[in-house]
Protein backbone atom coordinates (compact mmCIF):
# COMPACT_ATOMS: atom_id res chain seq x y z
CA UNK A 1 0.00 0.00 0.00
CA UNK A 2 1.70 3.32 -0.78
CA UNK A 3 1.25 6.24 1.47
CA UNK A 4 2.52 10.28 1.79
CA UNK A 5 6.07 10.04 2.41
CA UNK A 6 7.20 12.09 5.07
CA UNK A 7 10.82 10.75 5.44
CA UNK A 8 13.85 10.16 3.76
CA UNK A 9 13.68 9.69 -0.37
CA UNK A 10 10.56 8.75 -2.01
CA UNK A 11 10.73 5.75 -3.19
CA UNK A 12 7.97 5.51 -6.11
CA UNK A 13 7.13 2.18 -5.41
CA UNK A 14 6.14 2.66 -1.63
CA UNK A 15 4.79 6.39 -2.30
CA UNK A 16 2.88 8.53 -4.12
CA UNK A 17 5.02 11.46 -5.84
CA UNK A 18 5.28 13.73 -8.10
CA UNK A 19 7.69 12.89 -10.84
CA UNK A 20 11.02 14.02 -9.50
CA UNK A 21 12.66 14.91 -12.99
CA UNK A 22 9.55 17.00 -13.62
CA UNK A 23 10.55 19.52 -10.67
CA UNK A 24 13.28 20.81 -12.65
CA UNK A 25 14.44 21.39 -16.39
CA UNK A 26 16.11 18.23 -17.48
CA UNK A 27 16.97 20.32 -20.69
CA UNK A 28 18.77 22.62 -19.10
CA UNK A 29 20.58 19.68 -16.94
CA UNK A 30 21.16 17.73 -20.00
CA UNK A 31 23.08 21.03 -21.48
CA UNK A 32 25.24 21.73 -18.28
CA UNK A 33 26.55 18.04 -18.02
CA UNK A 34 27.21 17.67 -21.89
CA UNK A 35 28.94 20.96 -21.43
CA UNK A 36 31.42 19.64 -18.82
CA UNK A 37 29.88 22.04 -16.39
CA UNK A 38 29.68 21.82 -12.32
CA UNK A 39 27.13 23.38 -10.37
CA UNK A 40 25.02 23.53 -7.62
CA UNK A 41 21.64 22.44 -6.45
CA UNK A 42 20.29 23.97 -3.72
CA UNK A 43 16.87 24.05 -1.43
CA UNK A 44 15.37 23.77 1.86
CA UNK A 45 15.12 20.27 3.48
CA UNK A 46 12.91 17.63 2.49
CA UNK A 47 12.40 19.18 -0.74
CA UNK A 48 13.07 16.29 -2.40
CA UNK A 49 16.74 16.94 -3.27
CA UNK A 50 18.03 13.40 -2.60
CA UNK A 51 14.66 12.19 -4.52
CA UNK A 52 15.71 14.02 -7.49
CA UNK A 53 19.54 13.24 -7.07
CA UNK A 54 18.49 9.10 -7.15
CA UNK A 55 15.98 9.74 -9.85
CA UNK A 56 18.39 12.12 -12.09
CA UNK A 57 21.41 9.08 -11.46
CA UNK A 58 19.03 5.90 -12.64
CA UNK A 59 17.91 7.90 -15.74
CA UNK A 60 21.32 8.75 -16.77
CA UNK A 61 22.57 5.19 -16.47
CA UNK A 62 19.61 3.76 -18.06
CA UNK A 63 20.20 6.06 -20.78
CA UNK A 64 24.22 4.48 -21.17
CA UNK A 65 25.48 8.10 -22.21
CA UNK A 66 27.26 8.72 -19.07
CA UNK A 67 28.39 6.79 -16.10
CA UNK A 68 25.86 8.54 -12.87
CA UNK A 69 27.01 7.72 -8.71
CA UNK A 70 25.30 9.15 -6.03
CA UNK A 71 26.61 9.82 -2.73
CA UNK A 72 25.63 11.85 0.47
CA UNK A 73 28.68 12.90 2.26
CA UNK A 74 26.47 13.67 5.08
CA UNK A 75 28.48 10.64 7.56
CA UNK A 76 31.62 12.73 7.53
CA UNK A 77 30.28 15.82 9.22
CA UNK A 78 31.45 13.91 12.28
CA UNK A 79 34.67 14.19 11.72
CA UNK A 80 34.41 18.08 11.35
CA UNK A 81 38.07 19.54 10.76
CA UNK A 82 39.94 15.99 11.02
CA UNK A 83 40.69 15.62 7.39
CA UNK A 84 41.99 12.08 7.17
CA UNK A 85 38.54 10.99 9.00
CA UNK A 86 36.79 13.51 7.05
CA UNK A 87 37.58 12.54 3.70
CA UNK A 88 38.16 8.83 4.53
CA UNK A 89 34.67 8.72 5.34
CA UNK A 90 33.91 10.32 1.67
CA UNK A 91 36.20 8.11 -0.46
CA UNK A 92 34.59 4.93 1.29
CA UNK A 93 31.20 6.18 0.55
CA UNK A 94 31.72 6.64 -2.92
CA UNK A 95 33.36 3.23 -3.39
CA UNK A 96 30.52 1.35 -1.54
CA UNK A 97 28.13 3.14 -3.60
CA UNK A 98 29.92 2.50 -6.87
CA UNK A 99 29.74 -1.08 -5.79
CA UNK A 100 25.98 -0.81 -5.00
CA UNK A 101 24.69 1.32 -7.90
CA UNK A 102 27.03 0.99 -10.90
CA UNK A 103 28.45 -3.00 -9.58
CA UNK A 104 32.02 -1.67 -9.64
CA UNK A 105 34.31 -2.65 -6.97
CA UNK A 106 37.20 -1.22 -8.37
CA UNK A 107 36.92 1.59 -6.12
CA UNK A 108 37.56 0.00 -3.00
CA UNK A 109 40.52 -1.86 -4.18
CA UNK A 110 42.17 1.34 -4.95
CA UNK A 111 41.39 3.65 -1.70
CA UNK A 112 44.41 2.57 0.23
CA UNK A 113 46.69 2.96 -2.73
CA UNK A 114 44.57 7.07 -3.43
CA UNK A 115 45.36 7.33 0.23
CA UNK A 116 49.13 6.25 0.13
CA UNK A 117 50.50 8.06 -3.23
CA UNK A 118 48.31 11.42 -2.16
CA UNK A 119 47.79 11.58 1.43
CA UNK A 120 44.79 12.62 2.97
CA UNK A 121 44.61 16.27 0.91
CA UNK A 122 44.35 14.04 -2.52
CA UNK A 123 43.15 10.81 -1.88
CA UNK A 124 39.80 11.73 -3.11
CA UNK A 125 41.52 13.41 -6.35
CA UNK A 126 43.58 10.25 -7.26
CA UNK A 127 40.73 7.79 -7.02
CA UNK A 128 38.78 10.09 -8.95
CA UNK A 129 41.42 10.57 -11.87
CA UNK A 130 42.01 6.82 -12.25
CA UNK A 131 38.59 5.88 -12.18
CA UNK A 132 37.60 8.49 -14.79
CA UNK A 133 40.75 7.15 -16.74
CA UNK A 134 39.78 3.46 -16.63
CA UNK A 135 36.19 4.13 -17.18
CA UNK A 136 34.13 3.50 -20.39
CA UNK A 137 32.05 6.50 -20.38
CA UNK A 138 32.15 9.90 -18.58
CA UNK A 139 31.31 9.99 -15.43
CA UNK A 140 28.62 12.44 -13.88
CA UNK A 141 29.24 12.28 -9.91
CA UNK A 142 26.49 13.82 -7.59
CA UNK A 143 27.28 14.81 -4.35
CA UNK A 144 24.60 15.37 -1.62
CA UNK A 145 25.09 17.42 1.50
CA UNK A 146 28.23 18.64 1.36
CA UNK A 147 27.21 21.90 3.86
CA UNK A 148 27.30 19.45 6.06
CA UNK A 149 30.66 19.25 6.10
CA UNK A 150 32.99 21.68 8.49
CA UNK A 151 35.71 23.03 8.24
CA UNK A 152 39.02 21.80 7.01
CA UNK A 153 37.42 18.86 5.31
CA UNK A 154 34.76 21.10 3.47
CA UNK A 155 37.88 22.95 2.58
CA UNK A 156 39.97 19.79 1.25
CA UNK A 157 37.13 18.55 -0.64
CA UNK A 158 36.33 21.75 -2.55
CA UNK A 159 39.38 22.25 -3.46
CA UNK A 160 40.52 18.70 -4.71
CA UNK A 161 37.22 18.89 -7.32
CA UNK A 162 38.20 22.18 -8.44
CA UNK A 163 42.22 20.60 -8.50
CA UNK A 164 40.95 18.08 -10.82
CA UNK A 165 38.74 20.27 -13.07
CA UNK A 166 41.04 20.87 -16.19
CA UNK A 167 41.66 17.11 -16.53
CA UNK A 168 37.85 16.62 -17.34
CA UNK A 169 36.40 13.97 -18.43
CA UNK A 170 39.72 12.02 -19.73
CA UNK A 171 41.16 12.23 -16.45
CA UNK A 172 38.33 13.39 -13.97
CA UNK A 173 34.51 13.31 -14.07
CA UNK A 174 32.85 15.38 -16.62
CA UNK A 175 30.30 16.78 -14.29
CA UNK A 176 30.45 17.13 -9.96
CA UNK A 177 26.85 18.53 -8.61
CA UNK A 178 27.11 19.98 -5.13
CA UNK A 179 23.64 19.55 -3.14
CA UNK A 180 22.84 20.97 -0.16
CA UNK A 181 20.82 23.21 1.42
CA UNK A 182 22.79 25.98 0.79
CA UNK A 183 24.09 27.33 -2.23
CA UNK A 184 28.45 26.87 -2.46
CA UNK A 185 28.90 31.06 -2.25
CA UNK A 186 27.05 31.09 1.69
CA UNK A 187 29.33 28.12 2.87
CA UNK A 188 31.33 29.79 5.59
CA UNK A 189 34.64 27.29 6.62
CA UNK A 190 36.66 28.58 9.48
CA UNK A 191 39.99 26.94 9.10
CA UNK A 192 42.56 26.30 11.56
CA UNK A 193 43.83 29.86 12.01
CA UNK A 194 40.75 30.83 12.71
CA UNK A 195 39.72 32.87 9.15
CA UNK A 196 36.98 32.44 7.09
CA UNK A 197 37.32 31.01 3.50
CA UNK A 198 33.80 31.33 1.58
CA UNK A 199 32.83 28.75 -0.47
CA UNK A 200 32.95 30.63 -3.62
CA UNK A 201 36.38 31.34 -3.22
CA UNK A 202 37.35 28.05 -2.14
CA UNK A 203 35.20 26.75 -5.65
CA UNK A 204 35.29 29.34 -8.00
CA UNK A 205 34.50 26.82 -10.93
CA UNK A 206 31.23 26.82 -10.32
CA UNK A 207 28.74 27.30 -13.56
CA UNK A 208 25.24 27.44 -12.09
CA UNK A 209 23.26 26.81 -9.25
CA UNK A 210 19.92 25.80 -9.71
CA UNK A 211 17.53 25.96 -6.79
CA UNK A 212 14.71 23.43 -6.23
CA UNK A 213 11.06 24.83 -5.59
CA UNK A 214 8.56 23.98 -3.98
CA UNK A 215 5.42 22.25 -5.73
CA UNK A 216 3.05 23.65 -7.61
CA UNK A 217 -0.55 23.87 -7.26
CA UNK A 218 -1.07 20.94 -10.26
CA UNK A 219 1.86 18.92 -8.24
CA UNK A 220 -0.56 19.08 -4.72
CA UNK A 221 -3.32 17.75 -7.34
CA UNK A 222 -1.49 15.29 -8.86
CA UNK A 223 0.00 13.92 -5.31
CA UNK A 224 -3.48 13.84 -3.72
CA UNK A 225 -5.25 12.34 -6.61
CA UNK A 226 -2.95 9.41 -6.46
CA UNK A 227 -4.85 8.60 -3.06
CA UNK A 228 -7.83 8.92 -4.37
CA UNK A 229 -7.00 6.58 -7.26
CA UNK A 230 -5.45 4.18 -5.04
CA UNK A 231 -8.02 3.99 -2.38
CA UNK A 232 -10.95 5.52 -4.09
CA UNK A 233 -11.20 7.99 -1.09
CA UNK A 234 -12.00 11.20 -1.90
CA UNK A 235 -11.17 14.95 -0.90
CA UNK A 236 -13.89 17.47 -0.95
CA UNK A 237 -13.76 20.75 -3.20
CA UNK A 238 -11.52 22.91 -1.97
CA UNK A 239 -8.95 21.28 -0.26
CA UNK A 240 -6.25 21.10 -2.93
CA UNK A 241 -6.26 25.43 -2.73
CA UNK A 242 -6.60 24.98 1.00
CA UNK A 243 -3.68 22.84 1.08
CA UNK A 244 -1.51 24.51 -1.68
CA UNK A 245 -2.65 27.98 0.44
CA UNK A 246 -1.03 26.65 4.16
CA UNK A 247 1.77 25.46 2.70
CA UNK A 248 2.90 27.54 -0.34
CA UNK A 249 3.69 23.89 -2.11
CA UNK A 250 6.08 23.25 0.73
CA UNK A 251 6.32 19.61 -0.36
CA UNK A 252 7.14 17.89 3.29
CA UNK A 253 3.82 20.27 4.76
CA UNK A 254 1.74 18.54 1.70
CA UNK A 255 3.14 15.13 2.55
CA UNK A 256 2.78 15.74 6.25
CA UNK A 257 -1.05 17.12 5.81
CA UNK A 258 -2.15 14.01 3.42
CA UNK A 259 -0.32 11.34 5.64
CA UNK A 260 -2.01 12.95 9.29
CA UNK A 261 -5.67 13.53 7.32
CA UNK A 262 -5.66 9.85 5.50
CA UNK A 263 -3.76 7.95 7.74
CA UNK A 264 -3.11 9.02 11.41
CA UNK A 265 -7.05 10.25 11.70
CA UNK A 266 -9.47 7.58 12.40
CA UNK A 267 -12.05 9.34 10.60
CA UNK A 268 -9.79 9.48 7.68
CA UNK A 269 -8.40 5.69 7.62
CA UNK A 270 -12.41 5.20 7.02
CA UNK A 271 -11.94 5.33 2.81
CA UNK A 272 -15.86 5.56 2.03
CA UNK A 273 -15.62 9.04 4.02
CA UNK A 274 -14.49 12.02 2.01
CA UNK A 275 -11.67 14.07 3.37
CA UNK A 276 -13.30 17.72 4.25
CA UNK A 277 -11.70 21.26 4.96
CA UNK A 278 -12.87 20.64 8.26
CA UNK A 279 -10.69 17.79 8.95
CA UNK A 280 -7.27 19.13 6.89
CA UNK A 281 -8.22 22.50 9.07
CA UNK A 282 -7.90 19.88 11.85
CA UNK A 283 -4.84 18.28 10.71
CA UNK A 284 -2.97 21.72 10.38
CA UNK A 285 -3.96 22.41 13.85
CA UNK A 286 -2.30 19.00 14.65
CA UNK A 287 0.72 19.36 13.42
CA UNK A 288 1.40 23.04 14.21
CA UNK A 289 1.03 21.33 17.81
CA UNK A 290 2.64 18.64 17.50
CA UNK A 291 5.98 19.94 16.24
CA UNK A 292 7.12 16.74 14.10
CA UNK A 293 10.73 16.35 13.05
CA UNK A 294 10.85 19.16 10.46
CA UNK A 295 9.21 21.84 12.00
CA UNK A 296 11.45 21.53 15.25
CA UNK A 297 14.41 21.49 13.02
CA UNK A 298 12.93 25.28 11.91
CA UNK A 299 12.42 25.80 15.70
CA UNK A 300 16.17 25.13 15.99
CA UNK A 301 17.01 27.20 13.03
CA UNK A 302 15.29 30.58 14.74
CA UNK A 303 18.62 30.40 17.57
CA UNK A 304 20.74 31.37 14.74
CA UNK A 305 22.19 35.05 15.25
CA UNK A 306 21.43 35.36 10.95
CA UNK A 307 17.91 33.85 11.02
CA UNK A 308 17.30 36.17 14.00
CA UNK A 309 18.50 39.11 12.49
CA UNK A 310 15.62 38.63 9.50
CA UNK A 311 13.12 36.77 11.14
CA UNK A 312 13.14 39.60 13.94
CA UNK A 313 12.65 42.39 11.91
CA UNK A 314 9.50 40.89 9.99
CA UNK A 315 7.82 39.86 13.76
CA UNK A 316 8.80 43.58 14.99
CA UNK A 317 7.95 45.50 11.85
CA UNK A 318 10.70 47.53 12.66
CA UNK A 319 12.31 48.95 9.29
CA UNK A 320 10.73 52.40 9.11
CA UNK A 321 12.08 53.17 12.41
CA UNK A 322 15.33 51.44 11.99
CA UNK A 323 18.66 54.19 10.91
CA UNK A 324 21.88 54.07 10.39
CA UNK A 325 24.18 50.91 9.85
CA UNK A 326 20.81 48.54 10.69
CA UNK A 327 18.34 50.44 7.99
CA UNK A 328 19.12 47.58 6.14
CA UNK A 329 18.99 43.71 6.21
CA UNK A 330 22.69 41.99 5.37
CA UNK A 331 22.21 40.81 1.92
CA UNK A 332 24.13 37.31 3.14
CA UNK A 333 21.86 37.36 5.69
CA UNK A 334 18.65 37.34 4.01
CA UNK A 335 19.78 34.95 1.25
CA UNK A 336 21.04 32.47 3.78
CA UNK A 337 16.99 32.46 5.23
CA UNK A 338 15.66 32.16 1.98
CA UNK A 339 17.85 29.33 1.25
CA UNK A 340 16.41 27.63 4.34
CA UNK A 341 12.87 27.98 3.01
CA UNK A 342 11.87 30.21 6.19
CA UNK A 343 11.02 32.88 3.90
CA UNK A 344 9.95 34.54 0.66
CA UNK A 345 11.47 37.52 -0.65
CA UNK A 346 8.87 38.06 -3.51
CA UNK A 347 6.29 40.02 -3.86
CA UNK A 348 7.69 41.47 -0.40
CA UNK A 349 9.53 40.19 2.21
CA UNK A 350 7.38 37.54 4.61
CA UNK A 351 7.34 34.50 6.47
CA UNK A 352 7.29 31.63 3.77
CA UNK A 353 3.81 30.15 4.54
CA UNK A 354 1.05 30.47 7.17
CA UNK A 355 1.79 27.26 8.76
CA UNK A 356 5.29 28.55 9.29
CA UNK A 357 3.76 31.99 10.34
CA UNK A 358 1.93 29.87 13.17
CA UNK A 359 5.13 27.46 14.32
CA UNK A 360 7.42 30.43 14.73
CA UNK A 361 5.47 32.83 17.62
CA UNK A 362 4.76 29.65 19.01
CA UNK A 363 7.81 28.20 19.27
CA UNK A 364 9.70 31.25 20.60
CA UNK A 365 7.07 31.95 23.02
CA UNK A 366 6.30 28.00 24.18
CA UNK A 367 8.68 28.45 27.45
CA UNK A 368 7.02 31.94 28.22
CA UNK A 369 3.52 30.45 27.68
CA UNK A 370 3.42 27.51 30.46
CA UNK A 371 5.04 30.45 32.85
CA UNK A 372 1.89 32.52 32.97
CA UNK A 373 -0.37 32.02 35.95
CA UNK A 374 -3.30 32.53 33.60
CA UNK A 375 -5.99 29.91 33.39
CA UNK A 376 -8.86 30.04 30.40
CA UNK A 377 -11.76 29.69 32.98
CA UNK A 378 -11.32 33.04 34.07
CA UNK A 379 -11.98 34.49 30.90
CA UNK A 380 -15.10 32.10 30.03
CA UNK A 381 -18.30 34.13 30.21
CA UNK A 382 -21.83 31.98 30.69
CA UNK A 383 -22.64 31.90 27.53
CA UNK A 384 -19.22 30.21 26.56
CA UNK A 385 -17.75 33.42 24.76
CA UNK A 386 -14.40 34.64 25.55
CA UNK A 387 -14.48 37.73 27.32
CA UNK A 388 -11.89 39.53 25.42
CA UNK A 389 -11.70 42.86 27.32
CA UNK A 390 -11.23 41.34 30.76
CA UNK A 391 -8.42 39.53 28.81
CA UNK A 392 -7.38 42.26 27.61
CA UNK A 393 -7.73 44.16 30.74
CA UNK A 394 -5.73 41.53 32.83
CA UNK A 395 -2.67 41.79 29.89
CA UNK A 396 -2.90 45.27 30.03
CA UNK A 397 -1.95 44.74 33.80
CA UNK A 398 0.39 42.34 33.17
CA UNK A 399 2.34 44.13 30.92
CA UNK A 400 2.90 46.83 33.29
CA UNK A 401 4.35 45.00 35.42
CA UNK A 402 6.57 42.31 33.95
CA UNK A 403 6.24 43.73 30.30
CA UNK A 404 10.02 45.06 30.00
CA UNK A 405 11.75 41.87 31.66
CA UNK A 406 8.89 39.41 30.33
CA UNK A 407 9.93 41.12 26.43
CA UNK A 408 13.74 41.01 27.05
CA UNK A 409 13.61 36.87 27.89
CA UNK A 410 13.09 36.60 23.93
CA UNK A 411 16.05 36.35 21.59
CA UNK A 412 13.73 38.75 19.40
CA UNK A 413 14.26 41.86 21.63
CA UNK A 414 12.76 44.18 19.07
CA UNK A 415 9.30 41.96 18.78
CA UNK A 416 9.30 41.47 22.68
CA UNK A 417 6.14 43.40 23.28
CA UNK A 418 4.20 41.30 20.04
CA UNK A 419 5.36 38.16 21.66
CA UNK A 420 4.18 38.49 25.37
CA UNK A 421 1.02 39.63 23.99
CA UNK A 422 1.12 36.35 21.31
CA UNK A 423 2.14 34.03 24.47
CA UNK A 424 -0.67 35.41 26.96
CA UNK A 425 -3.22 34.95 24.27
CA UNK A 426 -2.32 31.30 23.35
CA UNK A 427 -2.22 30.14 27.09
CA UNK A 428 -5.46 30.88 27.22
CA UNK A 429 -6.79 29.59 23.61
CA UNK A 430 -4.91 26.67 24.02
CA UNK A 431 -7.69 24.70 25.56
CA UNK A 432 -9.71 24.62 22.78
CA UNK A 433 -9.46 27.59 20.51
CA UNK A 434 -7.39 29.28 17.58
CA UNK A 435 -4.99 31.81 16.47
CA UNK A 436 -4.16 32.87 13.08
CA UNK A 437 -1.18 35.32 12.54
CA UNK A 438 -0.56 37.77 9.45
CA UNK A 439 2.85 39.64 9.66
CA UNK A 440 4.76 40.82 7.38
CA UNK A 441 7.74 43.47 6.96
CA UNK A 442 6.09 47.01 5.49
CA UNK A 443 2.86 46.04 7.59
CA UNK A 444 3.41 48.00 10.44
CA UNK A 445 1.58 45.79 12.41
CA UNK A 446 0.29 42.18 13.83
CA UNK A 447 -3.02 40.93 12.58
CA UNK A 448 -3.66 38.35 15.09
CA UNK A 449 -7.85 36.57 14.49
CA UNK A 450 -8.73 34.07 17.84
CA UNK A 451 -10.99 32.15 17.19
CA UNK A 452 -13.11 30.25 19.73
CA UNK A 453 -15.70 27.06 19.81
CA UNK A 454 -19.05 28.38 21.68
CA UNK A 455 -20.12 24.47 21.67
CA UNK A 456 -17.70 22.13 22.94
CA UNK A 457 -19.38 18.84 21.58
CA UNK A 458 -19.32 20.53 17.94
CA UNK A 459 -16.23 22.33 18.34
CA UNK A 460 -15.18 24.28 15.23
CA UNK A 461 -18.26 22.52 13.41
CA UNK A 462 -20.71 24.63 15.15
CA UNK A 463 -20.86 28.23 15.94
CA UNK A 464 -17.42 29.91 16.68
CA UNK A 465 -16.32 33.27 17.90
CA UNK A 466 -13.88 35.48 15.93
CA UNK A 467 -12.43 38.36 16.66
CA UNK A 468 -9.85 40.18 15.84
CA UNK A 469 -6.45 41.50 17.99
CA UNK A 470 -4.26 44.40 16.13
CA UNK A 471 -1.09 44.62 17.54
CA UNK A 472 1.03 47.86 16.34
CA UNK A 473 4.32 49.34 17.91
CA UNK A 474 3.66 53.51 18.22
CA UNK A 475 5.92 54.84 15.51
CA UNK A 476 4.43 58.17 15.06
CA UNK A 477 2.10 60.41 16.75
CA UNK A 478 0.03 58.02 19.18
CA UNK A 479 -3.32 59.77 17.54
CA UNK A 480 -1.58 59.48 13.83
CA UNK A 481 -1.15 55.33 15.10
CA UNK A 482 -4.60 54.91 16.26
CA UNK A 483 -5.63 56.74 13.20
CA UNK A 484 -3.80 53.94 11.10
CA UNK A 485 -4.74 51.18 13.25
CA UNK A 486 -8.49 51.53 13.02
CA UNK A 487 -8.38 51.54 9.55
CA UNK A 488 -6.58 48.44 9.30
CA UNK A 489 -8.30 46.52 12.35
CA UNK A 490 -11.40 47.08 10.55
CA UNK A 491 -9.73 46.10 6.81
CA UNK A 492 -9.19 43.02 8.85
CA UNK A 493 -12.27 42.65 10.72
CA UNK A 494 -14.52 42.63 6.96
CA UNK A 495 -11.93 40.14 5.12
CA UNK A 496 -12.40 37.56 8.01
CA UNK A 497 -16.27 38.42 8.33
CA UNK A 498 -16.21 39.68 12.44
CA UNK A 499 -17.86 42.74 14.31
CA UNK A 500 -15.39 42.10 17.31
CA UNK A 501 -11.97 43.97 16.98
CA UNK A 502 -9.53 44.98 19.45
CA UNK A 503 -6.53 47.81 18.66
CA UNK A 504 -3.18 47.22 20.74
CA UNK A 505 -0.89 50.12 20.49
CA UNK A 506 2.18 49.17 22.49
CA UNK A 507 4.56 52.94 22.96
CA UNK A 508 7.97 51.83 23.72
CA UNK A 509 9.48 55.04 24.64
CA UNK A 510 11.47 54.54 27.55
CA UNK A 511 10.99 57.81 29.03
CA UNK A 512 7.08 58.00 28.67
CA UNK A 513 5.47 57.00 32.06
CA UNK A 514 3.09 53.91 32.46
CA UNK A 515 0.26 56.64 33.64
CA UNK A 516 0.59 57.81 29.87
CA UNK A 517 0.91 54.73 28.20
CA UNK A 518 -1.65 52.71 29.84
CA UNK A 519 -5.78 53.97 28.49
CA UNK A 520 -8.26 52.08 27.63
CA UNK A 521 -11.18 53.43 25.28
CA UNK A 522 -13.40 52.34 22.45
CA UNK A 523 -13.67 54.32 18.70
CA UNK A 524 -16.06 54.52 16.39
CA UNK A 525 -14.93 53.49 12.64
CA UNK A 526 -17.28 52.97 10.02
CA UNK A 527 -19.78 50.48 10.60
CA UNK A 528 -17.56 48.92 13.32
CA UNK A 529 -17.34 49.60 17.16
CA UNK A 530 -13.76 49.12 18.17
CA UNK A 531 -12.02 49.13 21.58
CA UNK A 532 -8.10 50.47 21.28
CA UNK A 533 -5.85 49.91 24.80
CA UNK A 534 -2.80 51.58 24.83
CA UNK A 535 0.42 49.88 26.90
Amino acid sequence: MKTFNTAGPTRPTEHYTVPPLARWDMDEIRRLIGEKRYFVLHAPRQTGKTSCLLALMAQLNAEEDYAALYANLEPAQSARGDVREGMRTIVSGIAENAHRYLGDRRLEDWTEEAFRTAGSHGALRRLLARWSEEKDRPIVLLLDEVDSLVGDTLISLLRQIRAGYPDRPQAFPQTVLLCGVRDVRDYRIHNGDNQVITGGSAFNIKSKSLRLGNFSHGDVATLYAQHTEATGQIFETGIVEYVFAQTAGQPWLVNALGYEACFERETGRDRTQPISLTIMADTREKLIERRDTHLDQLGDKLKEARVQRVIGRILADTVEETVGADATIPEDDLQYVEDLGLIQARPQLAVANPIYREVIPRTLTWTTQVLIPQETAWYVKEDKRLDLPKLLAAFQQFFRENGDSWANRFDYKEAGPQLVMQAFLQRIVNSGGRIDREYGLGRRRTDLLVQWPLDEAQGFHGPVQRAVIELKILHKSLEATIKEGLAQTADYMDRVGTDEGYLIVFDRTPEVPWEEKIFVRQEQYGKHRIWVWGM
